[in-house]
């Protein structure tokens, strides 16, 4: 081919780009359109979504194969069945006495909740970031197997992870309250959508800093919640069909804390314990005037609430927070119909008994915690107290077992603790001491393991940031 078609070949091809590139550059395909009208696309009245409506409970997705063990161990909710953080191995159970073995392993989105174990199933509220939403997730308590999960779209962002509360259950539902406050209540074997809350709109909830870590509260097959709003302190909520029974007014003006709504019995009288931003408080947990607010206390006012309250005498109350607020003893009285709620002694985190997360521990009238990363020298120790001695422990761990915001239970006359990092240390306790019996790193690079433990059927979850993990550390003799 000469030089002379080559030319002519190379001029045609770019003078037909060129007219493609003008023809496209004028184009103009709205031409073409025809506007979308009100109505058009036949969605019903009413069904419009804004961008921030959250529909709890909105996706379901199953397994096809339903059966798993009949198993009786029940771990129900936050603390376990008593609220003490204290269970038995069972009758006829004995401890492993080699390594515990690891029976199965899940991953999870990053966060902090922990799971209740009833009739063979295990419940955790999970946050999935590649869906944006929440998600309680369903598994087989020997095997892990995933059985159900429901969730809903909530998109958020990440700070020091998302879920951090622990479900509970009631008969045959399971509860549980997302990071931003939304309820939800589900059939715990098929996964069915009963009923559902969202905290923020209906009550004006302010939704703490990192997220809700409050626990629901079954107690009388009632749901207490303390959305501390505008209007509303605490309430009782039938679980079977989400309706309110009772409300207690929000007249001190709380907010809500990262802490949980803790029963107890005091001076005689049944009673809500709950831990605002603002103060501390009590609810008549009595038949015959439920929901009455009969005492506050707004003395001691840490901006940050993490451990729930604990009972330590009849009258009693040790109260823990961090960030430098420390601890404080609640004195409350009654005398006739009145009530009276003083805190008795106030110290700093380096002063005396303290916690920064995990809520304290009453083993047998010795008070147990891990000290915060601002207690001094004995930071981030195991330590035991008299109740009437907050200032002075009577034993500590040795220095080099620190175990950071990790959580810890008595199983029998046994404490597991479980070291931040990933690392499971066992205890033989007496009424003053404990000694170490031995310790098993169960996460090989284990990342902020701050979600409470919880035991059934001779089974142990444990977890860390991301990954949710159980043992058998028990067995049938």
């Amino acid at each position: 081919m000469n030089d002379k078609k080559i030319t002519w070949i190379t001029v045609g091809v770019a003078a037909f780009w060129l007219c493609l590139l003008i023809a496209w550059h004028f184009y103009d395909p709205s031409d073409n359109f025809t506007e979308a009208q009100p109505g058009a696309d036949n969605r019903p009245a009413g069904q419009t979504r804004k961008a921030d409506d959250v529909l709890i409970g909105e996706f379901f997705m199953a397994d096809s194969t339903k059966t798993v063990p009949t198993l009786w161990g029940e771990w129900p909710c936050f603390r376990g069945r008593n609220h003490d953080n204290q269970v038995s191995l069972g009758e006829n159970t004995s401890w492993v006495e080699d390594d515990f073995k690891e029976l199965w392993s899940v991953s999870t989105g990053e966060g902090h909740a922990a799971p209740v174990i009833s009739e063979g199933r295990v419940y955790v509220l999970d946050y999935d970031e590649q869906l944006s939403s929440d998600a309680l997730r369903c598994f087989d308590l020997l095997t892990g197997r995933q059985l159900w999960r429901r969730w809903y779209r909530v998109p958020m962002k990440r700070n020091h992870g998302f879920s951090r509360t622990i479900p509970a259950i009631a008969g045959a539902s399971v509860i549980t309250i997302g990071p931003e406050g939304h309820v939800m209540c589900c059939d715990k074997i098929s996964g069915e959508m009963h009923w559902s809350i969202d905290m923020k709109k209906r009550f004006q909830t302010e939704i703490p800093f990192w997220y809700t870590g409050q626990c629901p509260l079954i107690h009388d097959n009632t749901l207490v919640l303390a959305p501390a709003g505008k209007d509303t302190l605490i309430l009782g909520i039938d679980v079977n069909t989400g309706k309110t029974l009772w409300a207690t007014p929000n007249t001190v003006n709380f907010k809500m804390s990262h802490s949980s709504v803790i029963p107890m019995n005091l001076d005689g009288t049944p009673t809500y314990v709950y831990v605002g931003v603002g103060g501390v408080c009590g609810v008549s947990a009595a038949a015959d005037n439920r929901g009455q607010l009969l005492w506050s206390a707004s003395k001691w006012q840490p901006s940050v609430v993490a451990p729930s309250p604990l009972q330590i005498s009849q009258n009693q109350v040790f109260l823990v927070a961090g960030y430098g607020a420390g601890g404080a003893l609640l004195q409350v009285d009654r005398q006739g119909a009145s009530w009276n709620a003083v805190i008795k002694e106030s110290y700093k985190a380096s002063e005396g008994m303290s916690s920064e997360q995990q809520t304290p521990l009453n083993y047998r009238g010795t008070l147990i915690t891990i000290l915060p990363k601002d207690g001094g020298g004995m930071r981030e120790r195991l330590a035991m107290y008299r109740p009437t001695d907050l200032q002075h422990p009577i034993w500590t761990s040795a220095a080099d077992e620190r175990f950071g915001l990790g959580p810890y239970m008595v199983i029998d006359n046994r404490l597991l603790a479980f070291k931040e990092d990933g690392e499971l240390y066992m205890y033989q306790l007496s009424d003053t001491s404990m000694r170490l019996l031995r310790k098993q790193r169960l996460m090989d690079e284990g990342i902020d393991a701050w979600g409470p433990m919880a035991y059934a059927d001779g089974l142990l979850i444990v977890r860390d940031s991301k990954t949710i993990k159980c043992l058998r550390i028990a067995e049938n003799k």
